[in-house]
């Protein structure tokens, strides 16, 4: 009571926020006839002067007011827009590193443009991280007109560029992006084995769009990268045939957590099948034997019983292609890891492609915390206001609209199943469209879609049908949504980034109507004319009610409802919203209340009839969207819980890959490792506080002579009265460094050093590799650990850092070993020229870790424009040019080129 008194008299914290920045927006103000009184030239001089003040010591924030003005004046006159005062404002919270909530069309884009520019004077780089390779294409060519204009560079990253443009593009002030293209330039640039190839600069600031969608949508999904394995294909097809046959009461299904599980029948029924089809070994499924075909039963199933075509997949051109359960879109590239997507490939009949093993990966959540600064910007952030500041420590602030919002969102609309609820949206959609009003109706699913445009079609509406198989043509579809009598069907989040303009978008009718048009009158005269009629039709589309925004069920997600919502009422418009439900819908059907209030309701309930408004069910609504919310935040809390573990992990691996590039020599670093390597082997052999009788000696001389290289005469070592384990060591250590030097002594300094290198780059990314491996089987099993009142998450730290410890031992004996090992015959040939090896084209992913769902907005990511790419493969008859024959590498140790095989089947190969 107290708190809403308080708040009706000096208003929420957000708006005392907001008011107090009043000031500075003032200040901005009061340049402003100051910059229009300069000429283009002097205008953009600015940005020099601005830089001199910078390397004279002033901040970033002395030089705001002036900066922002500046950006004001050349954004009139390069763009005809001028920035209005909560545009302002949101450049100030987006400079202070926080989350600006801004209304759609209430001109984000243009808001961003201040923030950047004023970062970007620091010559460190900007970032500006858009959802999708459209947007950050459009947005760097338009909104770059502003920063070109006053002396900055920009680039935009998109797929299918080659490394040196990527590379120019990090290299100018700002650069445009989506979050999946900066993630994998990360981790490719990991794996690189020279500085000079790698393409990111050190981080600096970020300012993210549509923060909600990137940082909370996608967050449960790490970016994977990755690389093929052995083919496994008819093992697919051949448990896929078994998992058909068995039936609904072989099973228990969990469609909230989407997972599957054999009850006692069915597990007897699949044993008998695999047992036929000679795939079991004795009779158990579930003896150890079996554990490759348990795994292999279980994706199966989740395949068939599951995963749905047409709603989490399509089938196009023979290929299983993911559909994105937040924006409805095509993932062309992306697929289902642990084998998941392999079974659904069998299920539907379609080629099966090889699982892949993951080379390096990282979380949306640590790679955007690597920023110094970060900030964002979207229409709906205030409900996850919470988890931004846990995670990213960024508060939310609500900007102000420009104009008042005069939007109607009437109360939902409730229907006993989906088939009556579909029949009165086609018949509200007809009435709304005869009166000139456009509607945008979104769905949850392709199948949703299409449902929706049958009834739309026995009812005789024109209509344009947006969703993943079209998105081609999203945005200008979604552009001319607001003409009058449009019907739209799009999903939830289709088209988001481009602004619904009632009476249709100048831009996009100019750009469908007018391309082949040359420059000319009769252009500019056709220009002129879609103009009036944009003007016209405006008017008759206002008088009609503006947009009418019709969603045809809740989501999962307050926030996307919100954004669907937010498509009406722009700018002051008028508008409509409503949603209509039903008892049917999949999230009342999972999440909703079981009670008997609910199955009176269906039960009095005649055909077709809609139920009057219930605050009952409303409430039922908005509780099973919390309980949805909150699951969610936890799997992605979960998420970066664990990823924290293998952070501080990667840190490590990361910082040594860079201080080896970075090195003139690694001498230093490969010699500790040897005198390292010395002190585990005799350590484990010959333990401190122990006497001779007790070593084991035999261990000792196997062990001296697989890593050092070294045959040793111990016994005549043992016979001396005072050895030690120390005496042991330092006489090894001194024979193992004279050996290296007497190997080196007659081999070019450069070429040694690169050969050192690349031993320890290579050495250092295999065991990485085998270190990811394993640390994911952990944390699929790591739960177990429950049910013995231990806490998952605790046993995880612990066992991962003793795998850490692990691997870091095995990295220095591979070292230590390969140096020992390596033999250069100078007498039969020159030593090659030695490069350090390429990396070829990886798997790029992006998959959550838990349910196996692969969540990315984005539709291209990978290097080579979001198709799956492969290691390239030789023919099994031939052999490359062995530019290595010179030196002594054993036949099972990775190749030094780089592919990531054994020498034996790559350089090594036999003709």
């Amino acid at each position: 009571m107290f708190g809403a008194l308080a708040k009706s008299i000096f208003g929420s914290s957000n708006e005392r926020y907001v008011k107090s920045l009043g000031k500075i927006v003032d200040r901005i103000a009061s340049f402003e006839p100051a910059m229009q009184a300069l000429n283009d030239t002097d205008l953009a001089a600015q940005t020099v002067k601005f830089r001199e003040r910078l390397a004279a010591g002033e901040t970033l924030d002395d030089l705001l007011p002036e900066a922002f003005a500046t950006v004001r004046e050349a954004s009139v006159r390069v763009l005809g827009m001028r920035h209005f005062d909560v545009q302002m404002v949101g450049g100030i919270v987006l400079h202070r590193g926080e989350i600006a909530e801004m209304r759609t069309g209430e001109g984000k884009t243009l808001v961003a443009t201040l923030a950047t520019y004023l970062n970007a004077l620091e010559g460190k780089g900007v970032h500006v991280v858009t959802v999708n390779d459209y947007l950050a294409s459009r947005d760097c060519d338009w909104m770059g007109q502003v920063y070109r204009f006053l002396g900055l560079t920009t680039g935009v990253i998109v797929p299918n560029i080659s490394e040196d443009q990527r590379r120019a593009a990090y290299a100018a002030d700002i650069t445009y992006a989506t979050n999946n293209e900066l993630g994998f330039d990360y981790l490719r640039d990991n794996m690189k084995y020279d500085r000079a190839s790698m393409v990111q600069r050190p981080f600096n600031y970020a300012i993210v769009d549509e923060v909600d969608s990137i940082l909370i949508d996608e967050a449960r999904t790490p970016l994977i990268i990755s690389g093929p394995t052995d083919d496994k294909s008819e093992l697919y097809v051949s448990v896929d045939a078994i998992v058909k046959q068995v039936t609904e009461a072989d099973y228990e299904k969990d469609e909230k957590q989407r997972s599957v599980t054999l009850t006692e029948d069915g597990t007897e029924r699949i044993e008998r099948l695999l047992e036929d089809a000679g795939l079991l070994q004795g009779t158990n499924l579930y003896d150890f034997e079996n554990t490759q075909v348990v795994h292999h039963v279980n994706q199966a199933l989740r395949a068939n019983v599951m995963f749905r075509r047409d709603i989490d997949y399509i089938v196009k051109d023979g290929k299983v292609i993911i559909i994105d359960e937040f924006t409805g879109r095509m993932m062309d590239g992306r697929r289902w890891s642990d084998g998941l997507h392999q079974a659904v490939e069998a299920k539907e009949g379609v080629q099966i492609e090889p699982e892949n093993q993951t080379l390096a990966s990282v979380t949306f959540q640590n790679y955007f915390r690597m920023y110094p600064k970060i900030s964002g910007m979207t229409g709906t952030a205030s409900t996850e206001a919470t988890e931004f500041y846990e995670i990213y420590k960024m508060n939310v602030v609500t900007i102000p609209t420009n104009k008042p919002v005069l939007r109607i969102d009437e109360q939902d609309s409730f229907y006993k199943n989906i088939e009556d609820k579909f029949r009165g949206i086609a018949r509200t959609i007809k009435e709304h469209a005869e009166r000139g009003q456009p509607v945008l109706v979104g769905t949850v699913s392709i199948e949703k879609s299409e449902m929706l445009s049958e009834f739309l079609n026995q009812e005789g509406v024109p209509h344009a049908v947006l969703n993943a198989r079209f998105h081609e043509s999203e945005a200008h579809i979604v552009a001319q949504a607001g003409r009058k009598g449009v019907v739209t069907i799009a999903t939830n989040m289709a088209g988001r980034g481009t602004d619904i303009k009632l009476g249709g978008n100048l831009e996009m009718r100019v750009e469908d109507e007018l391309r082949d048009m040359p420059e000319g009158p009769e252009r500019e005269a056709a220009i002129q004319r879609i103009e009036a009629e944009i003007e016209v039709e405006k008017q008759e589309v206002l008088a009609a009610g503006g947009l009418f925004v019709l969603a045809t069920e809740r989501h999962e997600s307050r926030r996307i409802d919100n954004q669907l919502r937010g498509r009406s009422g722009r700018q002051g418009d008028p508008g409509l919203s409503r949603f209509y439900l039903s008892l049917d819908d999949d999230l009342m059907r999972i999440f909703g209340p079981d009670t008997m209030f609910a199955k009176m309701i269906r039960s009095n309930l005649e055909d077709g009839e809609a139920l009057p408004p219930s605050k009952w069910l409303s409430k039922a609504i908005e509780t099973a969207q919390k309980k949805v919310e909150a699951r969610n935040y936890d799997i992605r809390k979960q998420v970066v819980e664990y990823d924290d573990v293998m952070n501080d992990q990667r840190k490590v691996i990361y910082e040594q890959r860079s201080d080896i590039m970075d090195a003139d020599t690694v001498d230093d670093v490969v010699t500790d490792m040897r005198h390292e390597t010395v002190n585990d082997i005799v350590g484990a052999s010959c333990p401190p506080g122990t006497y001779p009788e007790q070593w084991d000696m035999v261990k000792l001389k196997a062990r001296t002579e697989e890593i050092l290289g070294l045959d040793v005469d111990f016994d005549a070592w043992l016979a001396e009265d005072a050895i030690d384990p120390e005496m042991i060591e330092e006489r090894l250590v001194a024979m193992a460094d004279e050996a290296v030097a007497g190997k080196v002594a007659n081999v070019d300094a450069s070429d040694w050093h690169m050969i050192e290198k690349s031993i320890l780059l290579q050495s250092l990314d295999h065991h990485w590799k085998e270190h990811l491996a394993t640390l994911d089987a952990l944390r699929q099993v790591v739960h177990l650990r429950a049910y013995a009142q231990k806490t998952p998450i605790n046993e995880y730290k612990q066992e991962a850092f003793a795998l850490f410890e692990r691997m870091l031992e095995n990295i220095r004996e591979d070292v230590t070993g390969s140096i020992a090992r390596v033999q250069f015959r100078m007498d039969e040939a020159p030593l090659p020229q030695f490069d350090l090896p390429v990396l070829p084209d990886f798997i790029t992913t992006h998959i959550d870790p838990f349910s196996g769902e692969d969540n990315s907005a984005d539709i291209d990511a990978g290097q080579t424009g979001g198709i799956t790419t492969t290691i390239p493969t030789r023919p099994l008859d031939t052999a490359p040019d062995n530019q290595f024959a010179n030196l002594d590498i054993s036949r099972n140790a990775p190749c030094p080129c780089g592919s990531g095989q054994k020498y034996k089947h790559c350089h090594g190969a036999l003709a």
